[in-house]
């Protein structure tokens, strides 16, 4: 018999794609009426690209956690903080079982900056409720949470367009 239970995805590398995977399970688990919620550790409260304006219209939570591109922060103990409150609501969320799938975008940053404990974060995903689905994305994942992770995905970049002089596209990047 197969096991059911929420699984550990960790979206890593330095390739496109790991917001754009972790979005798409979201919009999966819409479809088949799960209850998604997302937190982003980079992005800002009043953060507005697209993939905000259509969570929001499908009525799927999503937070802005960060202050922006931390690592160009002028006040980097303003943006550490913003990590670790931020890190509170997401741990609250999954531990509530209120949701059934619960995506981290970004958090691999403000873990490798040492502004989240890896130790507690590990075990809020260790003793997360059973039926509870995680999603962390970012580069350069910790080894600890890669060897928790249920599924892994490396996103490799081959080639990109900005290498290129081309810009992000609205719509498509952002």
């Amino acid at each position: 018999m197969s096991e059911r239970r929420g699984l550990l995805f960790v979206y890593t590398g330095d390739g496109k794609g790991k917001t754009t995977a972790a979005l798409g399970l979201v919009l999966r688990a819409l479809g088949r009426g799960l209850r998604p919620r997302v937190f982003q550790f980079i992005k800002h409260e009043r953060a507005a690209f697209g993939e905000h304006r259509a969570l929001e219209r499908l009525g799927v939570p999503i937070e802005g956690l960060g202050d922006g591109f931390s690592w160009r922060s002028r006040d980097l103990e303003k943006s550490a903080e913003l990590a670790r409150t931020g890190w509170q609501r997401a741990a609250e969320a999954i531990a509530s079982g209120d949701w059934d799938l619960v995506v981290l975008d970004e958090v691999t940053y403000p873990l490798n900056f040492g502004w989240l404990d890896l130790d507690e974060v590990l075990e809020v995903l260790r003793t997360r409720p059973r039926n509870v689905h995680v999603v962390l994305t970012g580069r350069d994942a910790p080894a600890e949470l890669v060897e928790l992770a249920d599924t892994v995905t490396e996103m490799r970049k081959v080639k990109h367009a900005y290498d290129a002089g081309v810009p992000a596209q609205k719509g498509i990047e952002h």
